[in-house]
């Protein structure tokens, strides 16, 4: 009975005795790499450039010939090549975010270049002939009244359709697909819509699979699907002041073999986040700044766009991204300008082959 007893007492002390505490969680390592301007926009007649975002095209049988796209959001749409030269301007008012995918009009391959339109609540529409490498303008088409003004704004292509996809401050992301008129003008008849909390604006798509990225500002980066429209929007980035820093703002996709890089602009500590697409999940890879040298930084981005593959000079790709304050290089106005409420902004642009090896893409 006392061994019995014993035993007892022994097993109960044994259940009661504290469990050892648990490892303490490994904090993932977030690090900022810093990569140099390679090239940046050069406006000499316009001292105030209102920037917000580029697009990126090059001819798909000969990739010296290319263009760097960027709007104002104050006045219009300014077309470069891509060491920067003004080579085009469209004053048709304030212009957002813009996109630009291929399409065919009236039977001749073209390519459509379209952008948020603040001024007249709507979409702006431009073509470029890829024989000229000059854009034309080709119109305007309203979104319903209850939209209201659109804000953020991309293109995709899915299931044979294009698709001009604005978004608004009040988070209403809608998808419109876009043809040529009867008139031979441009068209659009709203096929999606979705609704997030608040204030929304960069959005990038995913062509080969459908899936539309959206950036809302405050809260973090959502995953809608142009193949499966009526699935709720999935939250795959918060904005937790560490990777994503308020606001989110411009999304883009990079394409690198077979591998696909999600990037993002962490507007507010000026730096960009860098996932790799595996299907429904995101492996994070880190953050870069593009520090000044030659050319100065680019700073607070708005718009960012890539081009995946050879384009002009740089044989895997380029970033090209939005820049508040243009001041401290050597094509550029005085800093002072950069102090004031009338700031020049523009457009840097990256080689992709730097990026890969400040963040140890192999």
């Amino acid at each position: 009975m006392r061994f019995l007893l014993l035993a007892s007492a022994a097993l109960l002390a044994a259940c009661n005795k504290p469990a050892p505490a648990p490892a303490p969680a490994v904090e993932e390592a977030i690090t900022t790499v810093s990569v140099p301007a390679a090239a940046e926009t050069i406006v000499t007649d316009n001292p105030t450039v209102d920037a917000d975002d580029p697009v990126l095209w090059r001819d798909p049988a000969d990739p010296t010939r290319a263009l760097w796209i960027g709007t104002d959001k104050s006045k219009g749409l300014y077309v470069h090549d891509l060491a920067g030269k003004q080579l085009q301007f469209f004053p048709e008012g304030p212009m957002n975010n813009v996109d630009q995918r291929a399409f065919t009009v009236g039977g001749k391959p073209m390519v459509l270049v379209t952008a948020a339109d603040r001024g007249l609540y709507g979409v702006r529409a431009w073509l470029l002939d890829p024989a000229t490498l000059k854009l034309a303008s080709w119109g305007h088409m309203p979104t319903e009244a209850a939209f209201g003004e659109p804000y953020g704004f991309c293109m995709g292509q899915f299931g044979g359709k294009t698709f001009a996809i604005p978004n608004t401050k009040a988070g209403a992301v809608h998808a419109y697909a876009v043809a040529e008129g009867k008139d031979g003008k441009p068209a659009m008849t709203l096929a999606h819509q979705w609704k997030l909390g608040s204030q929304t604006e960069g959005c990038v798509v995913n062509d080969a699979t459908g899936d539309l990225y959206v950036g809302e500002e405050d809260v973090g980066i959502w995953r809608m699907s142009l193949a499966d429209p009526k699935a709720a929007p999935v939250k795959i980035a918060p904005v937790d002041g560490k990777k994503l820093v308020a606001d989110v703002e411009g999304l883009t996709l990079m394409r690198d073999g077979g591998r696909t890089f999600l990037i993002a602009s962490s507007q507010g500590d000026s730096a960009y986040a860098v996932w790799e697409v595996k299907g429904a999940e995101y492996s994070w890879i880190g953050r870069f700044r593009v520090a000044g040298g030659a050319i100065d930084p680019a700073t607070e981005t708005d718009g960012i766009d890539a081009w995946s593959g050879p384009i002009a000079g740089y044989p895997e790709g380029a970033i090209a991204m939005h820049d508040t304050c243009d001041g401290e290089g050597p094509n550029d106005p005085p800093a002072a300008v950069c102090s004031s409420d009338a700031k020049q902004q523009n457009y840097k642009l990256v080689d992709w082959r730097t990026v890969k090896t400040a963040l140890g893409i192999k």
